[in-house]
């Protein structure tokens, strides 16, 4: 079973748990759906302002489906987060990427 498949039915079950769509979203890139998980990161980001991790896989998602213009100040977003939360390979996984945009 694919991980997925264990969390559409809790994000179903209650949508408005984050903690829920975030395990979905994140499964789905995971698991190459990167698509299908546009929705679910973009719900959990808009969320919380202070969440980073969201946001770098919505941008890395956005750029696998031809959005670089939408991942980009997604991810520039991210890196304030990285840094501001000291989360130092994260930011430097972030400064590479947005360096290729």
């Amino acid at each position: 079973m694919k991980k997925s498949e264990i969390f559409l039915p809790k994000v179903l079950a209650k949508p408005e748990n984050m903690l829920f769509r975030f395990s979905l979203g994140q499964a789905l890139y995971e698991e190459g759906d990167t698509l299908d998980a546009i929705p679910h990161l973009k719900k959990c980001a808009d969320s919380r302002d202070d969440w980073m991790l969201p946001r770098i896989l919505l941008g890395k998602a956005m750029l696998q489906n031809n959005q670089p213009l939408e991942a980009k100040s997604i991810l520039e977003t991210a890196l304030q987060l990285a840094v501001a939360q000291h989360h130092d390979e994260p930011a430097a996984e972030l400064r590479s990427i947005l360096a290729d945009l």
